[in-house]
């Protein structure tokens, strides 16, 4: 697991930080592609998310969300066709053991009809802490009592969802 940290960068205070960005994505059903996340330090810990990740050297946002998408689900989406960033906010959490810090810009996508997906291009340490995807139905995840970040995703989807992006760049907990 050497390189779980190679995009992540050592502050002064011991706590690590990376630039990343991710995708909300819905398919023509309007459903959202998540994540399933777990803490390896305990695995009953889990969460869910949108793809996305950690931008490499020299990369903009838009093209690290776009090969996000693609490498954790398979599907592509060219970077242009990414709206916004619609949102960004910064979270602090523990990660493989480690204080970590990562701020993220959030894009919007959608998809016409439906999509297969595919873990396929999941890289070693996704394996070791994502469990699952899936395609998720707004109202069901905001009803399903899951822990889910950003928090506001589900209300954010469906605003999204129902609207599309009103230009509107929010700043996320």
């Amino acid at each position: 697991m050497d390189d779980v940290f190679r995009e992540w960068n050592e502050e002064s205070d011991g706590v690590w930080t990376r630039q990343a960005a991710r995708v909300i994505l819905l398919d023509g059903a309007g459903r959202a592609l998540l994540l399933r996340g777990f803490d390896v330090d305990d695995p009953a810990r889990s969460w869910w998310f949108t793809p996305g990740g950690g931008l490499e050297t020299d990369e903009d946002p838009r093209t690290a969300a776009a090969r996000e998408l693609l490498e954790e689900s398979g599907l592509r989406v060219d970077p242009d066709d990414l709206i916004g960033p619609v949102a960004e906010r910064s979270a602090s959490f523990p990660y493989f053991g480690r204080p970590c810090r990562q701020d993220e810009v959030l894009y919007f996508a959608r998809l016409a009809g439906f999509h297969e997906i595919s873990e396929d291009g999941w890289t070693h340490v996704e394996r070791a802490s994502v469990s699952e995807m899936r395609w998720w139905d707004v109202d069901e995840l905001a009803a399903a009592g899951v822990t889910v970040y950003p928090p506001e995703l589900p209300v954010l989807t469906r605003e999204l969802g129902a609207c599309g992006w009103d230009g509107v760049y929010r700043r996320l907990d």
